[in-house]
Parts: structure tokens; C-alpha cells; sequence
């Protein structure tokens, strides 16, 4: 039997819902092409225990004609008779022929497969053109059109409770988490003062860095300086900068988060730089920061720096990525207990134990 038909347009406008913010390799999981691959194994059956297949070729060779026919018998066809030369689709090409390659390595192997949306027949050769994929049961029942409002979100959540893994949901939860309302954001001190921001995802990661980061990360956390888009004397500290020697004087190099950590005789000092969009701490920025520090009096030894995102799927860190500077690390507020490391200068791998690597060496 095939199941209900659903329009692309449907598929589209669900995918996202079911794939939120945090999802791994969202992105994979809710463009275009996506909605088109999902909308073919759909329509020709491909879903579990069903034993029908779909090839990369069911997709680029679907046209605007052939998806607004949705008699069975025609369905049935598409899919019986599509491989035979002689069998002619009405209408254009969704996709040229090469688009085999993003719709099988992006798209299924990279996005549906990895958050447990499609699974993949046994036995069949990699080099194989054979179809083999097929459209998890559970989650095929989410496009059928007659499931709509509350039962639609039930069904989506047990589905994403049963299906995206632990992490993946923590992800999910956490993503969530950083919505506010009217009344702001409010940051929690580790001194226990707290601070409004205005609602944002700048704001949300802000109030991220300041609550996990500093207390996962640092032995025990301060906050020198903290600012807002369009509001760099938001917050300055002065007495506790003061307190460790650090001149800090509102000017366009300052960064969006100064931290310090003080469990040691000799303070660390950390520049934070918060990209909802761009900023990062690149090179150029690096430099201008340490200008600070050497005027203070600080041993670079004793200064780190950190570009804080809300997630690796983030155009903002899609954007920034490739101008990161050196020495200096990337954290995400969706996987809080993880580091990117920029190493600058070369060593064995054997002799990296990332498990132990300090934040303070360069």
C-alpha cells in the first residue's frame, strides 16, 4: 500500500518543526532538496517494511507534472517503470542528473541517516546505483495531511523523543532554552548580582558564556566586562579589574565578554567574543586585545581567547569559522562541555592529550 499523499509544499513546511534548532546537520535535514527527496520516497512507497527502495534517480528525474498526479496507479508506475528508457516523465527535471551526488551524500548519508530519518538496505555495494533507501515507519506517519494541530506536535514530539539521540535532544533542549520573552534576558553573576539584557540570540549566548562557561571552564570566574550590540559601557566592572591591574576603558576593541579567572596567583584573563551573525576573534582582533594586556602588564601566557557560538549548525559559525585566530578556542552552547582547540604550532598527535589541555597555554 502507499501512503497518503503529501505534497512537497507540506513536507517543507514540516521538516523544520521535526528537525528544530540543535538537530545534528540540520541543515541537511530541512532545505529544499530534502523536502524533494522525502516528498519521492513518499510517493513512490519507500518506507520501512515496505521492501521499496529509492535511488538518488527518483528524485532529480521528478517534474511539477509528475508530483501533482497522485493516483496510485500513477504512483505505481513512476516508480515500476522510471529505470526503463523508454518511459517518458512529463514535464522538467526537478534536478540535472549530477545532483545525484548532494542528494545521496548530503542529504541521506549525512543528514536523514544520521538523526535515524531513512534506513539503508543491507548488502548492497557502495559503487551499487541499485536503490536502497527507504523512510522510517514512524516517521513517515508525520506528512500524513490528515494529521493536523495538537496531534501533529504529540506525534512530532514522540517521534523526536524515540528517534534523535540523547545528545541530540539536549542539543534540541538547550537551543530551546535560549528563547526569552518581553522582559529580556537576565544573567546570573558568579558573585550572584545578575543583569538584564534585551531579548536576542546574542543575549542568550552571552547569558550562556556567564553561567556555564565561566563556572565548567574557570576555577573561579569573574566578570570584568560585559556589553550588548549597540551598548559597550552596558557593564564594567572597574573595581575588580582594578583589583588585578587591568585598565578597561570602553573603546572598539573591547570585546562582547572580559572573564577572569583569580584561582591562581596569577590571573587569567579571557577575551569572549559572541557571533550571532559575525565577530569572531580573529587575528587582527587578537593583536588589538593584547595590546590591553600588555598594557596591564600581563604575561600573554596569562590571556586566552574564545569565540562563543549557540551552535556548530549556525550560519554565524559557518560564517566565522575560517577566519578563527590561532591560540585561541570556539565553544558552543549547545554541547557546553566541549572546546575547539586552534592550536598554534605543530606537534605529534601522540603527544596531544586534549583531555588535559589548559585553556592559559598558548
Amino acid at each position: 500500500m502507499l501512503p497518503p499523499y503529501a505534497s512537497r509544499a507540506l513536507i517543507a513546511e514540516r521538516l523544520p518543526i521535526i528537525f528544530p534548532e540543535g538537530t545534528p546537520n540540520r541543515t541537511y535535514c530541512i532545505r529544499e532538496i530534502t523536502a524533494s527527496t522525502v516528498f519521492a520516497m513518499l510517493y513512490i512507497g519507500a518506507v520501512e517494511g515496505e521492501d521499496v527502495w529509492l535511488g538518488p534517480v527518483h528524485v532529480y528525474r521528478m517534474t511539477d507534472v509528475q508530483a501533482e498526479i497522485f493516483d496510485d496507479a500513477e504512483r505505481l508506475a513512476y516508480r515500476m517503470n522510471l529505470r526503463k528508457k523508454s518511459y517518458q516523465v512529463p514535464g522538467s527535471r526537478w534536478y540535472a542528473d549530477n545532483t545525484r551526488e548532494p542528494i545521496r551524500d548530503e542529504t541521506l548519508r549525512e543528514g536523514l541517516l544520521v538523526v535515524g530519518a531513512v534506513i539503508e538496505k543491507a548488502g548492497v555495494p557502495t559503487t551499487s546505483g541499485a536503490p536502497r533507501y527507504a523512510l522510517k515507519k514512524d516517521l513517515a506517519a508525520l506528512f500524513d495531511p490528515r494529521l493536523v494541530g495538537e496531534a501533529l506536535e504529540v506525534a512530532i514530539l514522540a517521534w523526536q523523543k524515540n528517534n534523535l539521540s540523547h545528545s541530540a535532544r539536549a542539543r534540541v533542549s538547550l537551543m530551546r532554552a535560549g528563547t526569552t520573552g518581553k522582559g529580556g534576558v537576565i544573567v546570573s553573576y558568579p558573585n550572584g548580582d545578575t543583569r538584564r539584557l534585551a531579548s536576542g540570540p546574542s543575549s542568550d549566548i552571552s547569558k550562556a558564556v556567564v553561567e556555564v562557561f565561566a563556572v565548567k571552564f574557570l576555577e573561579m570566574p569573574g566578570v570584568i566586562w560585559l556589553s550588548e550590540s549597540g551598548n559597550k559601557t552596558a557593564h564594567s566592572d572597574i573595581k575588580l579589574a582594578s583589583s588585578i591591574g587591568l585598565d578597561i576603558q570602553a573603546n572598539k576593541d573591547l570585546p562582547d565578554l572580559i572573564l577572569v579567572d583569580v584561582g591562581s596567583s596569577h590571573p587569567l584573563i579571557v577575551f569572549v567574543e559572541v557571533v550571532a551573525s559575525d565577530g569572531a576573534i580573529t587575528p587582527r582582533r587578537q593583536e588589538a586585545l593584547y595590546a590591553i594586556t600588555d598594557k596591564g602588564g600581563f604575561d600573554r601566557s596569562q590571556v586566552t581567547f574564545v569565540t562563543a557560538y549557540a551552535d556548530r549548525e549556525s550560519a554565524g559559525y559557518k560564517k566565522t569559522m575560517p577566519g578563527l585566530a590561532w591560540g585561541s578556542f570556539a565553544w558552543f552552547m549547545s554541547e557546553p562541555d566541549n572546546l575547539v582547540i586552534l592550536r598554534r604550532g605543530a606537534r605529534l598527535l601522540a603527544d596531544l592529550n586534549l583531555d588535559t589541555y589548559q585553556p592559559s597555554v598558548d
